[in-house]
């Protein structure tokens, strides 16, 4: 099996290793390009990259893929060298862009994406997230036939994970990095085996629901949501790009909450208390929010207890 890889972070390093690990032949990597990272915006390699770096694998980075666009020519440059390497598969995890129908059709079985949720639930760029943010009690992984659609493509193979009430976006991350590289390595080698017990299953697009990706302007808490609402926000957003709320002129990351059912008759975003017995307790919508880890800019993460000692919530 010749496997041309494609992807960019740690999820899609993990898988890297996974495959290689297992005997596969990767003769190519494809990795988004270096990006600035860090307070003195110096370039930095993907995970992926590093990776293959390390095992000397080379590594293509495009800008784009599409032969009709600015980046033509790069693009060309790409597809020669799929032609020549004439891959069996391509493995696609969190690449970062969507593959034109010319760069899908050039392996052998296709290109095989790595999806972490239960398509067609949470189709798009932030799966994780979005499912824990959505109070989902399940997830998984999805391994997808890929086509020209987002993450629209039939199915392979499925396997389901309980979602943790503990669970924030790093830690069922990890989890469903392992359980994807353990469900490729399985794929191909079903291919090897020209596809024995690999049946493709189409994705019912009725009950489709799209992750769009995270941003900073989501991380402030609207505290007239519920407080059980406010709480999965919280453990979605860890550790990027941390559910947060402002005290006076300080804006306060927090690391850790948990929902309360009390009712309460202060104003949503009243603080109630903030003691080290109980944390720093704040009215919500419907319920408490007991906020129970929280990081100052600049700080260190703290308890809540740890937190109080040194910072004022009066009004």
């Amino acid at each position: 099996m010749k496997v041309v890889f494609a992807g960019t972070p740690e999820f899609a390093a993990v898988a890297l290793q996974a495959i290689l690990d297992a005997g596969f032949d990767v003769g190519l990597v494809l990795t988004q390009p270096d990006r600035p990272a860090g307070r003195g915006k110096t370039l930095q390699a993907s995970a992926v990259k590093q990776l293959a770096q390390k095992l000397s694998i080379p590594v293509s980075q495009p800008i784009s893929l599409r032969r009709d666009g600015v980046h033509a020519e790069e693009a060309s440059a790409v597809h020669d060298q799929l032609f020549r390497l004439r891959p069996d598969v391509m493995v696609v995890v969190a690449y970062g862009q969507i593959l034109p129908l010319s760069v899908l059709q050039i392996p052998r079985y296709g290109c095989i994406n790595i999806h972490a949720s239960l398509l067609p639930r949470w189709r798009g760029a932030a799966p994780i997230q979005r499912a824990i943010e959505a109070g989902d009690k399940t997830t998984g992984i999805t391994i997808m036939q890929m086509d020209e659609g987002l993450d629209t493509g039939p199915v392979l193979l499925q396997e389901s994970m309980d979602i943790a009430q503990e669970d924030t976006a790093q830690t069922l991350h990890d989890r469903l990095a392992l359980m994807g590289s353990r469900l490729i390595c399985e794929t191909l080698s079903k291919l090897k085996s020209r596809g024995a017990d690999l049946v493709a299953r189409a994705q019912d697009p009725d009950s489709a629901t799209y992750a769009h990706k995270i941003t900073k302007s989501e991380a402030t808490l609207d505290f007239s949501q519920p407080a059980a609402v406010l709480a999965d926000k919280v453990r979605a957003f860890s550790p990027f790009p941390g559910a947060q709320f402002v005290i006076g002129e300080t804006t306060v990351k927090i690391w850790r909450a948990t929902a309360l059912p009390q009712s309460v008759t202060e104003a949503a975003g009243k603080i109630i208390s903030a003691d080290a017995k109980n944390g720093v307790l704040v009215a919500c919508g419907q319920g408490i929010l007991r906020i129970d880890e929280m990081q100052k800019p600049g700080g260190r993460r703290l308890n809540a207890a740890e937190f109080i000692q040194g910072f004022s919530f009066a009004d």
